[in-house]
């Protein structure tokens, strides 16, 4: 252990105490990156540019993310101006008939949209449309909160199994490939969300049975005070929808029949996305589609670069914990400091241990108290990869642990000051009711999530289902 990887450490409990404090981490994390430059290269100078290097470094690596989240944000703009977003959810209000039938169709409708979309634009337009009508069957809005909450910033976030920015960003970090990151996350988040809807429901069956007839009364009238949006081209709604419904088709099967994965996989949905977006631009907008759709993609850009940008400067401070990434920062003989360090924890962690998988679970769930759930997974991927010594199926295990902690936490599902404020203001219920203890006593919680992601370590290390590979290798 060098003074540099003393550093390094200062650097990480920094961060960890200004997530603590509820502060952003970027400062922190900037200036320990200037610091460990400064020392690393002996020169006031290189520190500086360390700082450049590292964000840039950063920035090319998860440029990639980026796009697809602005190309997926720019087709539902494209689209959802003649009303083909209310098309696409309209049959699914049929099928809520009572609180617990409104319940799952708000969970499963969130997670399957969330999952193409992202669960930003998707939770508006599921909570816009289905959350008044479950209301209307005597489903409690903080139930419809908690459900949209667990679908969409929970389970689809955490997984992501289509766009792959979460796993993407794991794999990036813990140097494995992105199809086995994927895979393990994508099983975790399921047990994880599963977990938690299930005990939130039942937490809340007292609420539901309170929950009269005058309250549902009063909260339809006030939830179908909608305003007038501006829609054009509403008649070729029906168009679009067939053509976006033909286009995730084609997307999910190339994806199955030519086995893409990983950057393959995200390029297809992405290219699928803009040849989308161009056709709705040239049918609504007719010769202004060429000046309109530039519109369209400053839209994507700007939500992309809001909701994703304050990662590039904190992911390079963690970027300089793999050798391989600290060596295009700071030259040649840069080590991997994290890397180091995981190495020696090694020697004291199992990397099949119940303290391995508690310790990275806490370490992301600590990284998502900052409000951004995808902050910690640069630092849990690294500390992953560095545990599991080069055994792939461990780091991506251990990675996928992290990514749950990091995503639930900071995704949307616990903290107040994450986008967990959107799901509060689009179903009407306060958000720090939304988060907090109301029954001590009964050991209730209105965000029983943090069950689902505690529960997960009994199942990750003592389940039968760790004696099927399928489902996990024995190794784990």
């Amino acid at each position: 252990m060098t003074v540099g990887h003393w550093l390094y450490v200062a650097g990480i409990l920094s961060v960890i105490v200004a997530m603590l404090f509820r502060r952003n981490v970027v400062i922190p994390s900037m200036i320990f990156t200037f610091l460990i430059g400064w020392l690393f290269s002996g020169s006031f100078i290189n520190g500086i540019l360390s700082i450049f290097n590292a964000s840039l470094v950063a920035g090319q690596d998860l440029f990639n993310i980026f796009l697809i989240i602005a190309f997926m944000v720019m087709m539902l703009k494209s689209i959802s101006i003649t009303g083909a977003d209310e098309y696409m959810v309209k049959p699914l209000k049929k099928l809520m008939i009572s609180p617990a039938v409104s319940y799952l169709v708000l969970i499963v409708s969130t997670y399957l949209i969330s999952l193409f979309f992202w669960p930003t634009p998707a939770v508006p337009l599921i909570g816009a449309l289905l959350v008044p009508v479950a209301i209307k069957t005597g489903l409690p809005p903080m139930l419809c909160a908690m459900a949209l909450a667990f679908a969409g910033q929970g389970m689809a976030l955490s997984g992501d199994i289509i766009i792959q920015g979460a796993p993407g960003l794991t794999a990036k970090a813990a140097g494995i490939p992105a199809a086995i990151a994927t895979k393990y996350g994508g099983i975790l988040s399921l047990i994880t969300g599963i977990t938690a809807i299930v005990i939130g429901y039942f937490m809340s069956r007292d609420d539901i049975k309170k929950f009269s007839k005058q309250d549902i009364k009063v909260l339809s009238e006030n939830t179908d005070k909608t305003q007038d949006n501006e829609i054009k081209g509403e008649k070729y709604a029906g168009i679009l929808v067939l053509v976006l419904v033909i286009a995730i088709t084609f997307v999910v099967l190339a994806m199955s029949i030519f086995q893409l994965k990983g950057g393959d996989a995200s390029a297809l949905l992405g290219g699928t996305a803009v040849l989308v977006t161009i056709i709705a631009s040239l049918l609504v907008h007719k010769g202004k589609g060429f000046d309109v759709i530039c519109d369209y993609i400053a839209d994507g850009f700007v939500f992309a670069f809001k909701v994703m940008g304050p990662i590039i400067p904190i992911a390079g401070f963690f970027y300089l914990g793999n050798s391989e990434t600290a060596v295009r920062i700071m030259g040649e003989g840069a080590p991997g400091y994290l890397f180091d360090i995981g190495q020696m924890l090694a020697g004291t962690i199992q990397a099949n241990g119940f303290l391995a998988a508690f310790g990275i679970l806490l370490v992301g769930m600590i990284a998502g108290l900052d409000g951004s759930g995808f902050v910690g997974l640069p630092m849990t991927g690294t500390l992953a990869g560095a545990i599991a010594s080069g055994n792939t199926q461990i780091a991506a295990v251990l990675g996928a642990v992290g990514q749950m902690g990091s995503v639930w936490s900071g995704g949307g599902t616990i903290v107040a000051w994450s986008s967990l404020v959107a799901v509060a203001g689009i179903v009407g219920v306060p958000v720090m009711d939304l988060v907090r203890l109301y029954d001590v006593t009964k050991l209730k919680s209105r965000m029983p999530s943090i069950y689902g992601i505690w529960l997960f370590c009994f199942v990750f290390n003592y389940s039968p289902l760790m004696q099927y590979p399928i489902l996990f290798s024995r190794q784990c």
